[in-house]
């Protein structure tokens, strides 16, 4: 059988252990600053689940973490991998016994995770995004509303793109300790009144005005090249609703511009659903039903401080972000051009 061109490509992979999510991504580069995707695995897995009330991870949400880890470790085993990333986020940095837990999972699933910090996190989530962010674009305010935590990074292009890297340009950034499974725990996620909303989005303003970098993208709010970047679940489930999907689409997701009327009509119409509704919504269903509005909560206390008449969508994060790194340290387009040609 004939060998394909790709067959000759290194291999990289990125894990994404997060509160809810386990997320992996393997792919190989293409064109400058791209890669394809050649596996990938996404398991919905609450290891935040109760971790607000009892500080430590429950052993049913390290059963189910587990599992979904050993799927992961099956796939990067049967491929020839040059390099890989696997991280853990702030369920297992806030846990008591997140350190005990990844012993687990190195003997159990054979794979080593490191635990990064928020600022390694913010990071990955604006390397991730980098392809969104046009030429044209003065400033940006790129969040990431995890389960544990949600990620912000002020990004100023307003004096040109220096370097290919956006996460070079990050002028200031913060990780409020709240996410849309911490939030919900503790204000309720399934029954959302109008002022159990409100509350939520009144928790979350606090914690930002504490944020003392919060003003550096001042001088670029009124542009028209100024815009909110959401990479997280909350943000492409609200893209989906408004896009009235049959069922979730990533390639009409990704990349999607929402205007301020648009996102204000979503949220409505969200918080005038009650929990079965949401849980029957396609773009929702039952494993998000609870968290959603957790989540818009998190976006109307963002949109708040920094308000934008444009919103970005982003179905992508920390996994792309990994991989662009890894990429591009080990330096596989050096030799492409931005066409895509050899040189």
């Amino acid at each position: 059988m004939a060998r394909r061109a790709s067959d000759d490509l290194p291999i990289f992979a990125a894990l994404d252990l997060g509160t809810n999510n386990c997320r992996l991504l393997v792919a190989i580069p293409t064109r400058y600053g791209q890669f394809r995707v050649i596996d990938a695995f996404s398991r919905i897995v609450r290891l935040g689940e109760g971790l607000t009330a009892s500080g430590r991870l429950a052993d049913a949400a390290m059963d189910r973490a587990v599992e979904a880890l050993k799927v992961c470790g099956d796939k990067l085993r049967s491929r020839n991998v040059r390099r890989a990333r696997l991280i853990a986020t702030e369920a297992c940095r806030s846990a008591e016994n997140g350190a005990e837990f990844l012993e687990r999972v190195e003997r159990e699933a054979g794979l080593k995770l490191e635990i990064i910090d928020r600022q390694t996190e913010a990071r990955l989530a604006v390397s991730g995004c980098g392809s969104l962010v046009e030429r044209e674009t003065q400033g940006v305010v790129l969040f990431d509303i995890g389960g544990g935590s949600s990620e912000i990074a002020l990004i100023d292009l307003s004096r040109g793109r220096r370097s290919q890297r956006l996460a070079n340009h990050i002028v200031s950034w913060t990780s409020l300790p709240v996410g849309v499974v911490s939030l919900a725990e503790r204000f309720g996620g399934r029954v959302v009144t109008p002022d159990s909303f409100a509350a939520m989005v009144d928790d979350v303003a606090e914690r930002l005005s504490s944020f003392e970098g919060r003003d550096r993208l001042d001088h670029v709010l009124e542009s028209p090249g100024f815009h909110l970047l959401g990479t997280s679940g909350t943000v492409t489930t609200l893209a989906g609703v408004h896009l009235d999907l049959p069922r979730y689409d990533r390639r009409r997701v990704d990349g999607l511009w929402m205007d301020r009327d648009s996102v204000d009509r979503m949220i409505e119409k969200l918080l005038g659903w009650d929990f079965q509704r949401r849980v029957a919504n396609p773009c929702i269903g039952a494993d998000r039903a609870d968290l959603v509005l957790a989540g818009c909560a998190i976006l109307e206390a963002i949109r708040a401080v920094w308000p934008s008449q444009r919103l970005r969508v982003a179905d992508r994060g920390l996994r792309e972000g990994i991989l662009s790194e890894l990429m591009a340290d080990a330096g596989v387009w050096r030799h492409t051009r931005r066409d895509g040609a050899r040189r």
